[in-house]
C-alpha cells in the first residue's frame, strides 16, 4: 500500500500501527523488485557476521540459502536512534476541512510508518511534536511499550480540535532546544511545511539546522505541501476568501491577479531552502500530500544506508 488513498479502504484511519504495517509491508515486498533488494533482510531481522565474533546467533537456515553469514539481531541491538520531529502547528492543518489528507495527517501517517519501519529494524525512535511550543517529547527507546506511547500520542494530532487554529510554529527555537536534549549522533527525521514569516525567521531556521549537524547528529527534513495549491497555486480563476490559519486573517481576491507573483517568491523560498541544506549536508526532501509514501521510506533508508 503506497498510495494514500488505499488508506480510505479501512474503516479505521486512525489504528496507526495497522496502517504503518500495511504501508511498510507492501513497501518491503517493493524494495525486492527494485535496486533496494537487501535493506529488508539487512536490516530488518539480521545483520553481517563479523570475523572473529562468536557464532552462537549465526543463521545457519538464512546460510544455506544466501551463502552468506548473518547473526540474528535482538531488541536489545540497538544501531541507530532515530527522532522524528513532528510540526503541529496551524500551518499544517492546509486543506482545511478537506475530505482528503492534509498536511499534518499525511505527516502523521509517514511518521507512524517510519515509527514501525525503525521498530522493525531493531533500532530506537523517539518523537518530539511542537507549534510554537514543545508538546510532546519522547527520547529515542525501542521497547514495545515505547512504541505505543508514540502511536497513541500520533493519534491524538488526528483529530483536529486537538490542534486548533492561531497556532503559531516556532521551529528555530525548537530545533535549537531539540538539538541539546536529543541523544548525540541521532538521525533527526523533520515534518514540516518549513514555513516562515520573514526573511530574518529564515535565517533564524538555517541557524537552528546548523546547530543540529554542529551537535553530530544526521539530518533528514521532509518538506510537506500540496504542491497543487501551495506552490503552483493552481486555483481555478474565481473569486476566493483566503484563511492564513496561523493568525486568522482574511484576505479576498481573485488567485489570477497574484498567481504569476506567488509563484515566483514562493519559488525562491524553496530553491533558497534547497540550497542551504546542500551546503549543510541536509537531505530535504519534497513531501507531496498529493503523493505516496514510497518518497519518504525511500530516502528514509537511503539515509540510515549513509549514516552507517
Amino acid at each position: 500500500m503506497d498510495n494514500l488513498r488505499d488508506i480510505e479502504h479501512f474503516p479505521e484511519y486512525d489504528n496507526l500501527e495497522f496502517i504503518a504495517s500495511q504501508v511498510v509491508e507492501g513497501f518491503i515486498t517493493g524494495l525486492h523488485k527494485s535496486p533496494f533488494h537487501g535493506f529488508s533482510v539487512e536490516f530488518a531481522e539480521h545483520r553481517l557476521y563479523n570475523k572473529g565474533e562468536s557464532t552462537k546467533h549465526i543463521d545457519w537456515k538464512l546460510y544455506a540459502r544466501s551463502e552468506k553469514l548473518f547473526v540474528k539481531r535482538y531488541e536489545e541491538e540497538t544501531n541507530l536512534r532515530g527522532q522524528i520531529f513532528l510540526d503541529i502547528s496551524s500551518s499544517m492543518l492546509f486543506p482545511y476541512e478537506s475530505k482528503g489528507f492534509n498536511k499534518l495527517r499525511f505527516s502523521i501517517y509517514c511518521a507512524a510508518s517510519l515509527i514501525y519501519l525503525l521498530r522493525r529494524q531493531r533500532d530506537a525512535v523517539g518523537l518530539s511534536a511542537y507549534d510554537d511550543e514543545l508538546r510532546f517529547h519522547a527520547n529515542a527507546r525501542s521497547s514495545e511499550v515505547h512504541i505505543q506511547v508514540l502511536y497513541n500520542e500520533l493519534r491524538k494530532y488526528l483529530d483536529p480540535t486537538n490542534i486548533g487554529l492561531k497556532k503559531k510554529t516556532n521551529t528555530p527555537e525548537l530545533l535549537h532546544n531539540l538539538s541539546e536534549i536529543i541523544h548525540k549522533r541521532s538521525l533527526v527525521i523533520i515534518f514540516s511545511d518549513m514555513f516562515a514569516e520573514s526573511d530574518e525567521d529564515n535565517e533564524k531556521l538555517f541557524s537552528a539546522l546548523q546547530h543540529l549537524k554542529y551537535n553530530k547528529h544526521e539530518v533528514i527534513i521532509f518538506h510537506v505541501t500540496d504542491k497543487k495549491f501551495e506552490q503552483e497555486f493552481a486555483f481555478t480563476n474565481r473569486p476566493y476568501k483566503f484563511v492564513d490559519l496561523e493568525s486568522g486573517q482574511i484576505l479576498k481576491l481573485n488567485p489570477n491577479e497574484i498567481r504569476e507573483t506567488y509563484i515566483e517568491r514562493t519559488n525562491k523560498l524553496v530553491k533558497e531552502l534547497n540550497t542551504r541544506c546542500g551546503q549543510y549536508m541536509i537531505d530535504i526532501v519534497e513531501a507531496d500530500i498529493n503523493k505516496g509514501f514510497g518518497e519518504v521510506l525511500k530516502p528514509y533508508l537511503l539515509k540510515r544506508a549513509k549514516y552507517f
